[in-house]
């Protein structure tokens, strides 16, 4: 039994975890009972079980045949409490207004989780639609504009080995070609991701320095057709100045919860 702080770690809890991570990280595909059994390495019997447990609390859903599996509803409900109770969340969501106004332009909020970010606010651009980074999505942290911005907070010693995952055929794979960008991050202030993480999209993200290192970026979305040197310039602009209102609203201590 593994061990967290010192103190071991509950067995039936952690599977619970991976079992909800694991569906969650399907998307779209429900999983059969024996997929996830074998995923997991647990025996069908306890997997079948455990799914009967979280489907009777909404943690899971299952087909009309009871032969496929999916994430349930709770999980939404948890998650959207999870974006309520953030204070930072709810500081920077009228800043996303503000620049998307400004720019037309889709703007996303996102947080470092391991080596992914996950996106907790997104605000839309009319003029074309995207799923991709919709509120809740991880992406790589090494394949966009996000990610990029907050690996340029910390040391290239931090970073994992390669090879990286390929999304794109711009994405960097290998570590070397990662810490080079992101040293241009650094000495630009900001993070360009030139359709590393989606063909056809130009990201520029911007840590917010709130935190030390930063655990939090703004960046802006925009189609490659629709950028032109003036409009890159334009986004830059806007968006350093939102990143400066944002670093200058955001509570520090100050009675607030600061959650690790």
């Amino acid at each position: 039994m593994s061990e967290t702080g010192g103190v071991r770690e509950v067995k039936s809890a952690a599977r619970t975890v991976e079992l909800l991570e694991l569906l969650a990280a399907r998307g779209d595909r429900p999983a059969r009972l024996q997929e996830l059994a074998d995923e997991l390495e647990v025996p069908r019997s306890s997997m079948y079980a455990l799914l009967q447990t979280l489907i009777s609390r909404g943690w899971v859903r299952t087909d009309v045949t009871g032969s496929l599996y999916g994430i349930g509803i709770h999980a939404l409900l948890t998650g959207t409490s999870y974006l309520d109770s953030d204070p930072r969340v709810r500081v920077v969501r009228p800043y996303l207004d503000e620049a998307s106004e400004a720019l037309g332009e889709t703007i996303h909020m996102g947080r470092l989780d391991g080596r992914d970010v996950a996106y907790l606010a997104t605000r839309e651009s009319h003029e074309y639609l995207r799923t991709i980074s919709r509120v809740g999505r991880r992406l790589p942290a090494h394949a966009g504009a996000l990610g990029k911005a907050l690996l340029a907070e910390r040391p290239d010693g931090d970073l994992p080995e390669g090879p990286y995952e390929s999304l794109t055929a711009n994405t960097h794979t290998t570590r070397d070609a990662l810490a080079a960008d992101l040293t241009e991050v650094r000495a630009r202030g900001y993070s360009v991701d030139r359709e590393e993480g989606v063909l056809g999209i130009i990201g520029f993200g911007f840590a917010l320095r709130y935190d030390s290192p930063a655990q939090d970026a703004i960046s802006c979305s925009v189609p490659v057709a629709r950028l032109s040197a003036g409009h890159e310039e334009r986004i830059v602009a806007v968006m350093r100045e939102i990143r400066v209102k944002i670093e200058a609203t955001v509570p520090g201590g100050g009675g607030s919860v600061h959650w690790r």
